[in-house]
């Protein structure tokens, strides 16, 4: 029986990495993967899912707008789909996610952020801890050692920022792992972290 899986984490905590490697453990076993990404992340370019470590291979980008379920039947059978940056799908595009595992007996691994930079959920990953059957936490470190539970946007100074939009796109130019309470002691005193 197929499943709904949401593995999260923290920026640095290797998702898109976990992703590409989880395609290709498949692919190694014969099996057909569709690998998705939403638009909203554009860093890489319009179809490629790239990791920090070097890993990359194409994606079908999928907008706001469409149906994924419309999408799904309208291909060739999938053995699974693996979907990086599933916090940028709206609660629509979870729940056909949802229905394609339920409807079709075909396995979906969400990889994706849990928190934003305020340590707010993302819609996306509100919806998948209501919704999915497994929850795998892909842990990574803070600078002082301890588990990163936060993802911190960095201005330009070095400071941590906790206004603005929630999409801003970036890498570690933009964004550090914290444990909470430094993520919270830098707030406090307007430190600098770089």
């Amino acid at each position: 029986m197929a499943k709904l899986y949401f593995k999260y984490g923290a920026m640095g905590s290797s998702k898109t990495a976990q992703a590409l490697i989880t395609k290709y453990n498949y692919e190694e076993k014969g099996m057909t993967v569709w690998l998705l990404k939403p638009s909203a992340d554009s860093r890489d370019g319009e179809i490629i899912i790239k990791s920090r470590i070097g890993l990359q291979a194409p994606a079908q980008v999928i907008r706001p707008t469409d149906d994924i379920y419309e999408l799904f039947r309208k291909r060739e059978k999938m053995d699974v789909i693996v979907v990086d940056e599933c916090q940028f799908l709206p609660p629509e595009q979870i729940d056909q996610l949802r229905d394609i595992v339920d409807m079709e007996n075909v396995p979906v691994i969400c990889f994706g952020l849990r928190t934003d930079f305020r340590s707010t959920l993302f819609d996306g990953s509100r919806r998948l801890f209501e919704v999915a059957d497994t929850f795998v936490e892909i842990k990574t470190i803070c600078d002082c050692g301890a588990k990163a539970t936060n993802t911190a946007r960095i201005d330009a100074d070095g400071y941590v920022v906790t206004e603005g939009a929630q999409l801003l796109l970036g890498g570690n130019d933009r964004y550090i792992a914290m444990c909470h309470k430094c993520w919270m002691n830098n707030i406090r005193e307007h430190r600098k972290v770089k």
